[in-house]
């Protein structure tokens, strides 16, 4: 999932999302650097992109989509799957969707010695232009795949995923619940 998942999966803690956000930013796993929190942080945002990665139906739905998507197909499911998780957020969390923005974006980070410039510069820059406010439309989730495909190093088609998500929504909408049952169940959300 992407930052919205990640996020959900934070169970209500502003400071465990920030420092489940940061996972993205640290490579190894030398972690004792970082302060328990952080490192909880880190490690939780792994066991998130391990549960995906590795979960069977979305395996299933990375490689039929592969044709669509080749290279990038597991990218878009993680950005298919924020935009499901958003548009249905009532049903997975009894805060409603802005609350639990606001209540994110609102949030001062305590361990800000903790983190790198960059990641302090990207977290400034969700909470300014609001990115995860447009996640529930359609409109938003074609600005996330065409911003993360203009991010990556290589050459890709993630910006026709709006496309791809409206041609396949039944199939991606059946996966993602499967995996918010299971992913819900693993996590202990």
């Amino acid at each position: 999932m992407n930052y919205l998942g990640h996020l959900y999966f934070s169970n209500n803690n502003p400071e465990l999302m920030v420092a489940n956000l940061y996972g993205d930013y640290v490579k190894g796993s030398k972690l004792d650097r970082f302060s328990v929190l952080v490192q909880r942080g880190i490690r939780l945002h792994r066991a998130i992109d391990n549960f995906i990665d590795t979960h069977p139906d979305v395996l299933a739905l990375n490689r039929n989509l592969y044709e669509e998507l080749p290279k990038v197909s597991g990218i878009a499911v993680d950005l298919f799957f924020d935009h499901l998780l958003a548009r249905n957020w009532s049903i997975y969390h009894d805060m409603p969707y802005i609350q639990f923005l606001e209540r994110f974006y609102a949030h001062q980070i305590i361990s800000q010695v903790e983190y790198t410039e960059d990641f302090l510069k990207f977290i400034e820059a969700m909470r300014t232009h609001d990115w995860l406010s447009h996640y529930p439309s359609s409109y938003g989730l074609l600005k996330s795949c065409q911003g993360v495909s203009r991010k990556l190093s290589f050459p890709n088609l993630l910006d026709t995923g709006a496309d791809v998500f409206k041609k396949n929504e039944d199939e991606i909408t059946q996966c993602f619940k499967k995996y918010m049952h299971d992913a819900r169940f693993y996590f202990k959300i």
